[in-house]
């Protein structure tokens, strides 16, 4: 933060589906990542349009124009996605809503590719993780009807070198896999969703050959993109044919979708989006790109008004524009669920997520993959029909609730017969209420752990997040942002979309309360848990960093526990079975399966197998006995030093507080310092400063004396290893960082 311009210078588990997001409330189709993973007109007006930005996000979309009796369908739309593009931070996003054999509207809204400024349109091209696996299904179940392949045979009769082990008495088998009910591990060991190698799709299932089943066949549903992937085998081997040619041919071809694909074209790249990564510490960067080895099970590229044109042919009973991709009986076997009882009417068919959109039956599928957000979702008794994509990794909250607010908002403009009706048999359709971010004077006393009173057991912890307020409980699998709507805090998440609403309550000098639950008749309490107990020193080998830098897991301890958080936001609680073997807990991502750690000799963790899949340890803490992290400077840091003193700060504008910097230990001596740029033993092994001396504007400086003073009676002081930093000094760190690690450093260019 600026402060003077001086030139020297966690939702409770409410659901156990296994997906991505197994905690959001929610009424319809939602799955994980990568299970995560369109007429000609709609093409031609959004290209036409393409034209200068506009100050918002719902002007900044290209646009095909709705048809008439959806124009207010439209506009109460924009506003919608206006509103979570904005409290979301989402950076383009396209829609495409679809009534029977007609995209009734579509556009785009952002900007797709930051660099040049590209808005997002209707055309723009995206990857759409898990979708993909509705196609992949649709391919088999064309065998199917031709009697090439049968869903109950054993898959080995396809694939004979197809063996992962399975100790029990029934064979894997196409519904078993399609259904997600085959027990086969969440992820093959090898072109698995963490593998940047982009192996091909034989060597991803030859892979499967190591792995055990998690659990018997049919017996639950364990979500597998391992499974999918063996589908997609399937079809490859028995067609003689690569996997993306045949889908291109036998299923994209007949349903006219000209801007799809399972490779990344020339033509298709040209149009793709620009993805972004977020993690919960604050940072952003681009979405990685690689193709993923298990291609069937995430790895399309395609448009809303594409996906658009596959949910007109579902609704003709699978008639396509270029031909028939299945007849509408298999299409019905499709959407009705699999292993389950006779009243049963959600939960998988084959490949489609089957749900309730309040009273009305829904199908779809949603997809994430590194960057992208994508539902799909369809009425299939009314023939409606909406598409939404986002360019922000692990928002399919967002997008899950712009699709629902499109299907009501179409529903009631059906059963009114009005442009954009207020109506669904005698019910309001209200928009969803707003939410804003929890002022940080607000959010401060709020931290802390809570328990309940009414009715007993029940704990959470709210913890920062940014400058507001974040939700998680000892069950872990989510940490969910809170905000605010009046004086309730709401469940508002990104990922993790809505949940409970607790009301702070208490009289002055009272434990604060929080009034939760239907009604707010739970009351929980603030409770101390005291000082933590220092990990197991068995544990402590174990903690730390792995895998790439693109999708990091950590290992930690909490409570006495040892903890995971993987693919970026889920955090679940270990259970050690064996010394380094731990395992997830019986829900969430992962369920059924353990973490292996292999150490090295003095005890520390080289490598981690979760879920079979390897994470390397990252060397991020110092070498043992050095104490501090190095990297080898792009150029001595002398002729740098000397550069940086030479040079002048850029120019900054704005307002800025007059230079008033005052020295930390004469406002109090008892304030501790280790200032490593004044000594070599720093990352780059070289001296920076004259003399070890800490200096902050005098407002910070107050503030960190106040903060001192109370930590002393908890036994606890400050130690201070930098503070207020010269230009000249960010300088030398940004010029003599590696480039690959400059992410690590503020830009000298900024100021």
């Amino acid at each position: 933060m600026r402060v003077a311009k001086i030139t020297g210078r966690t939702a409770f588990v409410t659901r156990t589906e296994k997906s991505r997001y197994p905690y959001r409330k929610k009424s319809m189709i939602q799955l994980s990542r990568r299970q995560l993973l369109a007429l000609p007109s709609a093409f031609a007006v959004a290209c036409a349009l393409a034209g200068a930005p506009q100050s918002s996000h719902a002007q900044a979309g290209i646009a095909a124009p709705a048809r008439s009796d959806y124009a207010g369908v439209a506009e109460r739309l924009e506003r919608v996605i206006d509103r979570e593009m904005r409290a979301q931070g989402l950076p383009a996003l396209s829609i495409a809503l679809v009534d029977d054999q007609e995209v009734v509207w579509a556009r785009g809204f952002g900007v797709a590719r930051p660099l040049d400024g590209t808005p997002a349109t209707a055309a723009t091209v995206y990857r759409v993780g898990s979708v993909s696996k509705l196609f992949t299904d649709v391919a088999v179940m064309q065998l199917v009807e031709r009697g090439v392949l049968d869903l109950d045979a054993p898959v080995s009769n396809y694939l004979p070198d197809f063996h992962p082990r399975n100790p029990y008495e029934k064979p894997i088998t196409l519904r078993q896999l399609m259904a997600h009910r085959s027990g086969l591990v969440r992820e093959p060991p090898v072109g698995n969703y963490f593998d940047s190698t982009s192996p091909p799709l034989a060597a991803t299932v030859a892979s499967l050959n190591r792995t055990t089943l998690v659990y018997p066949p049919e017996t639950r549903t364990k979500y597998s993109n391992a499974a999918i992937a063996t589908v997609g085998y399937v079809l490859e081997r028995t067609q003689r044919e690569p996997f993306a040619a045949y889908l291109a041919r036998n299923v994209l071809a007949p349903l006219g979708m000209t801007q799809s694909g399972f490779e990344p074209s020339a033509e298709l790249g040209r149009g793709l989006a620009v993805a972004s990564m977020w993690t919960m510490d604050g940072r952003s960067f681009p979405a990685p790109t690689f193709a993923l080895g298990m291609s069937p099970a995430g790895s399309m590229y395609t448009t809303v008004t594409d996906l658009g044109r596959f949910l007109s042919a579902l609704f003709a009973g699978g008639r396509g524009p270029h031909g028939r991709i299945l007849e509408p009986q298999t299409i019905a076997h499709m959407w009705t669920p699999q292993f389950a009882r006779a009243d049963e009417q959600t939960g998988y068919g084959i490949g489609f997520r089957l749900g309730r959109l309040d009273d009305h039956r829904s199908i779809g599928h949603d997809g994430a993959i590194y960057g992208f957000a994508t539902t799909l979702q369809a009425l299939p008794d009314e023939k409606l029909g909406a598409v939404v994509v986002t360019t922000l990794d692990g928002a399919n909250a967002a997008v899950d609730r712009i699709a629902e607010s499109a299907l009501r908002a179409m529903l009631a403009s059906r059963a009114r017969g009005t442009p954009g009706g207020v109506t669904i048999a005698g019910s309001a359709v209200a928009e969803r209420e707003t939410t804003t971010a929890i002022a940080p004077e607000r959010a401060r006393p709020l931290v802390g752990r809570y328990v309940s009173r009414t009715p007993p057991g029940r704990s959470l912890d709210i913890v920062h997040r940014g400058t507001g307020l974040a939700l998680t409980t000892a069950l872990g699998g989510a940490v969910s942002e809170l905000r605010a709507r009046a004086d309730t805090l709401v469940v508002d998440d990104r990922v993790f979309g809505n949940g409970d609403r607790y009301l702070p309550a208490g009289d002055a000098g009272k434990a604060p309360l929080l009034l939760a639950g239907k009604g707010l008749r739970d009351t929980l309490v603030r409770s101390d848990p005291g000082r933590p107990r220092p990990a197991p020193a068995v544990w402590r080998g174990l903690i730390g960093e792995y895998g790439p830098d693109y999708d990091v897991m950590y290992v930690y301890e909490r409570d006495g526990r040892l903890w995971t958080q993987i693919e970026w936001f889920f955090p679940y609680p270990l259970t050690e079975v064996a010394r380094d073997t731990f395992a997830f807990p019986p829900y969430g991502l992962y369920d059924g399966e353990q973490i292996v750690f292999s150490r090295d000799r003095d005890g520390r963790a080289v490598e981690a197998r979760a879920a079979g899949v390897r994470f390397a340890r990252r060397n991020i803490e110092p070498k043992p006995g050095t104490n501090q992290l190095r990297i080898v400077p792009v150029r001595p840091v002398a002729e740098l030093r000397a550069e940086a003193l030479a040079a002048q700060p850029p120019a900054e504008t704005g307002e800025f507080r007059d230079a008033d910097l005052v020295e930390l230990t004469v406002l109090d001596p008892s304030i501790k310092l280790e200032i490593r740029y004044a000594t070599a033993n720093n990352f780059l092994g070289a001296k920076i400063y004259d003399d070890a001396r800490a200096f902050l504007q005098r407002p910070a400086a107050a503030a960190l004396v106040r903060a001192h003073h109370a930590l002393k009676p908890l036994g606890y002081g400050l130690l201070i290893h930098d503070a207020y930093r010269p230009w000249y000094v960010t300088k030398i760190f940004w010029d003599a960082t590696p480039p690959a690690k400059r992410w690590l450093e503020p830009d000298q260019a900024q100021g």
